[in-house]
């Protein structure tokens, strides 16, 4: 059984790096110190009990991220996690502040700054924010259909891109349909990684900056991920 199937990863910046794991199928969560790269004590847990309002649409969350004083109803130093679900049909985003732990507020994706990636919605699996050298505001997305979303929201830009025709993401395309789910651990601005989750409990290493894979595909087991499969 493929242990890591119906999952999502969302990095978390507040404090030291981590990346949360939802599993949906069991309503628990992991919390991983990428420092050390194992689960940390206590976990996995049940969701229940935690992550404020947000708790009971664990099971219908879809992708999220985190962004740090992003400048959309946001303070000058908030890390978000930006968590995308779906409330009966309609796309929707919690705007979680990590900071004190609590729901910020709820938005119908078509309401709120991500509104442009609204006619894709049901097709992202994952998204990051891309924070490069000269581009603070650069989010990518990646798809269910070989293609990924390059979204700046400062220049209220969006395009969209096969993975076979991107220098970089080329690299991808070999599992454009094995991805499950991704998220960001962002050592420094010019060293961060894309940690893509495969089926058949496997991953990727993207090197954000560097625009390559650097890594993989690589076995997810108690050796690379201690603890994580133990859900």
């Amino acid at each position: 059984m493929d242990r890591m199937k119906n999952i999502v990863a969302v990095d978390w910046r507040s404090g030291p790096d981590l990346i949360y794991f939802f599993f949906k199928d069991t309503k628990t969560y992991s919390r991983v110190d990428m420092a050390e790269r194992e689960v940390m004590k206590g976990h996995p847990t049940t969701v229940d009990g935690h992550w404020d309002t947000f708790s009971p649409h664990v099971a219908s969350l879809r992708f999220g991220f985190t962004t740090t004083s992003l400048g959309w109803n946001a303070g000058s130093d908030e890390d978000i996690a930006w968590l995308f679900y779906t409330q009966g049909d309609t796309p929707m985003v919690c705007k979680y502040n990590q900071d004190t732990d609590t729901v910020a507020g709820t938005y119908k994706v078509a309401n709120s700054l991500w509104a442009p990636i609204l006619p894709y919605f049901f097709k992202i699996i994952a998204g990051t924010w891309w924070e490069t050298v000269g581009y603070p505001s650069l989010f990518k997305f990646l798809l269910n259909d070989g293609h990924y979303l390059t979204f700046d929201f400062k220049r209220n830009s969006l395009t969209r891109q096969a993975f076979t025709t991107s220098t970089g993401m080329r690299a991808l395309a070999p599992y454009a349909n094995r991805i499950v789910t991704a998220a960001q651990y962002d050592r420094t601005l010019s060293d961060s990684h894309l940690y893509i989750f495969l089926t058949g409990e496997e991953y990727l290493v993207y090197n954000i900056p560097q625009n390559r894979l650097v890594q993989g595909p690589s076995k997810v087991s108690n050796a690379t991920w201690p603890g994580l499969l133990t859900n």
